[in-house]
Formats: C-alpha cells, structure tokens, sequence
C-alpha cells in the first residue's frame, strides 16, 4: 500500500501518519518530492482495516500495490532514481559507460585499461577480482589483491570502482575498495548476500539472473532497497534462451517494461549478452535506442591474451569507435555521454 499526502501537508501531518503506521507494526518509506510525500507501507496491510487511514490530516488518498516488490515501485517514485557517486551521477539526463577487463590480471593490466579509458572518457573503471566461473579450473581472480591494483589504478587516473561480490566473505573484503558493487547473474537470487549488501549502504549494480523474469529482477532490488539503501543500479545481460548463435540473448524489451514498473536506473551490458566481440558495438546502440541509462563494456589492452572472456572484449581502439557510434544516439535520446 502507498498512502499519499496531500500537496500542502506539514512535516507533523507526515510524522503523524508515520507514527501511526508504526503503532500497527508496519514499516514507513518516505519518498519526497518536491511537490507530495508519498508514504511506502510495508508489512500486513489487513491490520489497517477499519483504521480510517485517509481520514488522517494531511491524507490525500491511499493506493494498493498489487506487486509483491513495493520500494521499487514506480507507484512508489513518479520520478526517476538518480544515483550519484562522487562527481558521477547515473540516471537522470546522463548516459554512462562502465568498462574495463573481464578480470584483473595484473596491476600492469589494470593501469594500462584505466589510462586508455580514462583518454577514451570513461569515468567508471570495471574489473573482476572474485570470478564466478563455470568450470573449477577456469581462473577465478586475484581476489583482494586485484582489488588493490583496481583502486590505485582508479586513484591514479580519477575514476570510480566496481566490481562483482560473490559471498558475503568476499562482500566483506571487498568493501573497502570499491565505490559500486555488483551482484552478478548467478548470485541475484541469493537473498542473504543481498540483504548485507544492502546493508553497506554503497551503491549496488545489480545484473538480471540468467533465467529470472523481470518481476523476480524488481523483487532481489527490493531485497536492497529494504535496508535502506536506495542506491540500486539494474543491468540487463541477457538471458537464457534455445537460441545458441549469441551467448544469451539480450532481452532488449525489459528497458521499457522496467521504466514503466520501476523508477531505478537501468543499463545493457551487451558484452555478456553477445559473447561476441563484433556484436556489442550494435547492441550498444540498441541500448540508446531503448532508453537504457547506460551501458557496462568489456574492454581489455590485449582480448586475445586476456585470462576471461576475451572473445567478448574490445580493444581500446574498438572501444573508441563503439563511443564514436552511440553518440549521435545518445545526442538524439536528449542525453549526455558520460
């Protein structure tokens, strides 16, 4: 349920009907604009039968939320979720790019893709260090000691972090080195990880599960979002299909259908989705196209020697002529390259 506060409701009127709320042993969200409070309700709402909520002072009207996910709502927010992150702001007017290596290799690789992106106008350097891998014999990533090389390179070329956790140890290590952590495919449905992710406070970047439908995406955000941290980042990465020609299949309709449940930023990592070095640059301008509000790109110094994925990487130079093509877009959209 939303309980919506008149335009010209005081602070009292809204403490009131929060006080309220949390008599019956509910949660209270606020979201305030600059025009009208509106009140997220969480928890049985059946104990509010008979309670004349709306009769309140300040109470404009009271709206069920028939999704099982409520924060995220966009019942929840008529405006959209901007995230900002030191001098970065995701969402809004701005269209972002992350980029950066499959995985740390080495702190020579880490600085050689932040000063090439840096000159290319990345502001968001990617790079893993805890790899979640199909097979055991795969490399699984430098672990803390990648993340060191990742910092220092950001620090050196002014850029922000992000990287994929993927337990709570590795949450926990993880941390102190990144501005943005990310919940990759296999781990959006791990409910406790997210639940203590959420519980760091920092911004989050959270890709859609390999076979998860947009609702089960919308309700592991809400998982985030309940810990009060409204800081949450979607990314569409394909899912699993019977198509085999692409390594998932880029779902290119959930940016519209999650703009209009939701008011969370949304980018297309269309490397994950392809698998393909030659098809990321055209589906990076579907994703202008669409509405995303950016895009994450692999990009290494070297993909046919890279450790992870170099069959889905760019070189720099590739990387460059991807930007090159999305601009115009971009420019189109009303938006800014960032």
């Amino acid at each position: 349920m939303i309980i919506v506060m008149k335009p010209n409701a005081t602070p009292e009127n809204v403490e009131h009907v929060v006080k309220k709320l949390h008599k019956y042993g509910l949660e209270a969200h606020l979201s305030q604009g600059k025009q009208v409070t509106i009140i997220g309700v969480i928890g049985e709402k059946s104990v509010l039968a008979n309670k004349n909520m709306e009769l309140l002072a300040g109470v404009d009207k009271l709206v069920p939320v028939t999704e099982s996910y409520k924060l995220v709502n966009r019942k929840f927010s008529d405006k959209n979720t901007t995230v900002k992150i030191g001098g970065v702001e995701i969402g809004g007017d701005n269209f972002t790019i992350i980029a950066g290596p499959c995985a740390i290799e080495s702190e020579e690789q880490i600085f050689e893709a932040a000063k090439q992106l840096k000159e290319g106008g990345v502001s968001i350097l990617r790079g893993g260090a805890f790899k979640p891998r199909t097979s055991p014999y795969s490399f699984q990533g430098l672990g803390e000691e990648g993340l060191k090389y990742m910092q220092k390179a950001a620090k050196e070329y002014n850029m922000l972090t992000v990287s994929e956790v993927t337990s709570v140890y590795a949450l926990n290590i993880a941390s102190k080195y990144l501005d943005i952590i990310q919940i990759g495919a296999r781990n959006m449905q791990n409910y406790e990880l997210l639940k203590e992710v959420g519980k760091t406070h920092k911004p989050v970047f959270l890709k859609r599960g390999l076979s998860a439908t947009v609702d089960e995406w919308l309700n592991a955000a809400e998982y985030i979002i309940r810990e009060n941290n409204s800081k949450v980042i979607l990314c569409e990465r394909g899912i699993r299909t019977f198509e085999t020609s692409t390594r998932n299949t880029l779902d290119i309709s959930a940016i519209p259908v999650v703009k209009a449940k939701s008011h969370l930023p949304i980018f297309v990592d269309p490397s994950h989705a392809s698998g393909v070095r030659g098809y990321i640059t055209a589906l990076a301008r579907a994703a202008v196209a669409v509405g995303s509000d950016g895009i994450m790109v692999e990009v290494h110094p070297n993909p046919d020697q890279a450790l992870s994925d170099g069959a889905q990487s760019l070189t720099p130079a590739e990387f460059i002529e991807l930007r090159n093509q999305i601009k115009p877009i971009v420019d189109i959209m009303g938006r800014k390259l960032c």
